[in-house]
């Protein structure tokens, strides 16, 4: 059985309970401060992922509620009003003056997560923002140093970090067996072929994981081909690979497409130490081999059908619980707004070096950075 390690265990309910919906009486989570959060923007990712989430927390017994949103459309905003609950908004600030929130979780627009991030900091309110954290390392920065400025917490959606296997192979290399890793592996297929910004719209998620199990990244080498010419030159990319070298000493590699298949995305983590390595498959089996004479050892969720919940294993869940909780200062953000804004800095760096021929050193000048990548890809 896979468990959760940061906090309760997903199945605790199901096994030692017997409590196989999961929605007993939860006394800890009933007597948290009940909060309240605004949503800005409520588009295909809101409804499908973080509504979801909220609407299963509240069924454990979470105190949480998304008590307003906006959305520009009002036929899709009246719909998710009846649907989800909440106030709908057309214009963001007008919520953020009428309504009495909590914290802030920020889905719109990828080019706008700055300009709505900054106006929630204004307002003293914590925030949540998508991936990418901002299409411009300038706005980025300024993002997280105003929130540092004024003492606001910060996340960002990097949801695989929450996911259970990438829990256990994070505990893995923090406690052993595979700690002071030496090599870092990664694959990762986009899928989905209406999203055409491979490293902005899917890859970045590896690129947080690449920091959270190896640390800052102190130079990388990108090469790439658009070997289909599938982004019809909006992308200059279909494929690509991605060597990295990590501040501590180790290596890395990511390697990216666009092209192979477009049922999901598909994914794998590998990770070397001394005498023993670990492999996450597709965010759903972890295999660990730390032996030379014993058998390799695996984790894979065994879930009822009752109890197959996306929301949970994908790590919205325990994203926004986080989230939650870093509200109620009761927790420590597992992902932070600075993590958000180096995931980005990885992605513009990639595409620098493929541009370029040549490796990049990071961390990288902002400015400079910023008007190299709008020369690169078109929006």
């Amino acid at each position: 059985m896979l468990e959760d390690t940061y906090g309760h265990s997903p199945l605790h309910k199901m096994f030692d309970l017997a409590d196989v919906y999961g929605v007993g009486y939860d006394a800890e989570r009933a007597g948290r401060k009940p909060l309240r959060l605004g949503m800005i923007g409520a588009g295909g990712v809101a409804v499908s992922k973080y509504f979801p989430a909220i609407k299963r927390l509240q069924t454990i017994w979470e105190p949480v509620a998304v008590t307003a949103f906006c959305r520009r459309n009002e036929r899709a905003g009246r719909h998710i009003e009846a649907t989800w609950g909440g106030r709908w908004y057309r214009d963001y600030a007008e919520m953020l003056e009428k309504e009495p929130l909590d914290g802030v979780m920020i889905l719109g627009p990828n080019h706008l997560h700055a300009e709505h991030g900054i106006a929630c900091i204004e307002r003293e309110l914590p925030i949540l923002v998508e991936k990418p954290f901002a299409l411009s390392l300038v706005d980025g920065e300024r993002l997280c140093r105003l929130a540092d400025e004024r003492g606001v917490p910060v996340m960002t959606v990097a949801n695989k970090r929450y996911s259970p296997p990438y829990r256990r192979a994070k505990r893995f290399v923090d406690e052993g067996p595979v700690n002071q890793p030496a090599m870092f592996a990664a694959k990762f297929n986009l899928g989905y072929d209406y999203v055409v910004h491979l490293l902005e719209a899917g890859t970045i998620h590896l690129f947080d994981l690449t920091r959270f199990f190896m640390g800052d990244v102190a130079r990388l080498s990108a090469i790439g081909v658009n070997k289909y010419g599938r982004n019809r030159g909006k992308y200059p990319f279909d494929n690509a690979m991605i060597a990295f070298e990590f501040c501590s000493g180790s290596v890395g590699q990511l390697y990216t497409g666009a092209s192979a298949v477009s049922l999901k995305p598909w994914e794998r983590v590998e990770i070397y130490g001394n005498k023993a390595w670990l492999a996450v498959e597709d965010q759903y089996e972890l295999w660990l081999y730390d032996s030379e004479e014993g058998p390799a050892k695996s984790w894979h969720p065994v879930v009822p059908n009752t109890l197959l919940f996306d929301e949970e294993f994908g790590g919205f869940m325990g994203l926004i619980e986080n989230f939650l909780q870093v509200i109620r200062e009761d927790e420590k953000p597992l992902v932070t707004g600075w993590d958000g804004f180096r995931a980005y800095e990885l992605d513009v760096a990639t595409l620098l070096s493929i541009h370029r021929h040549s490796p990049v050193t990071l961390p990288l000048n902002s400015g400079e950075a910023d008007a190299e990548r709008s020369a690169v890809v078109q929006y």
